[in-house]
């Protein structure tokens, strides 16, 4: 069994923090469970929670009209779900199922953000590394896209 700030430091996006800070972050999180299908938050939802994958898969799924739900990106162990609660109206635009049985980190949004507004440093440091992981989403989504709308030559 491991404690909240282990679990942090082992993860890519908060690896490398001080453990001080990974204290401090771990203060913000829980462990949950989700079962196959289950959804982890829906498009229309207040954001008041973000996740860290620590087992399992989530997939990440718009309504397209005429199309129903399409699933444009799966979040994988390590990877975080969920962005939104970072920027106001802190509203969900799209929704999150766990594909199958999904272990998450589960991070009180408002506790969060409490903690960067007391810590400058430390919410400069974890901003940079969000991003990153947002360009990194933003990428296999477009990537994903293009396969399934872009045209193909015909052989």
């Amino acid at each position: 069994m491991h404690t909240l700030d282990e679990l942090l430091a082992r993860s890519p996006i908060f690896s490398g923090l001080p453990q001080d800070q990974l204290e401090f972050l771990a203060g913000c999180g829980s462990n949950a469970v989700y079962e196959p299908g289950e959804a982890l938050f829906r498009a229309g939802d207040t954001a008041d929670t973000f996740h860290l994958v620590r087992r399992g898969r989530v997939s990440l799924s718009t309504h397209v009209p005429g199309r129903g739900d399409v699933i444009v990106d799966t979040a994988e162990v390590g990877d975080l779900v969920g962005f939104a609660w970072l920027f106001e109206p802190y509203v969900w635009d799209m929704d999150a199922h766990a594909v199958d049985g999904v272990g998450v980190v589960a991070f009180d949004a408002a506790c969060m953000r409490g903690k960067f507004a007391r810590d400058d440093h430390l919410a400069l440091a974890l901003m940079s590394r969000f991003a990153r992981a947002t360009i990194d989403h933003l990428q296999t989504t477009r990537l994903q896209l293009l396969d399934v709308y872009g045209h193909h030559p015909r052989v």
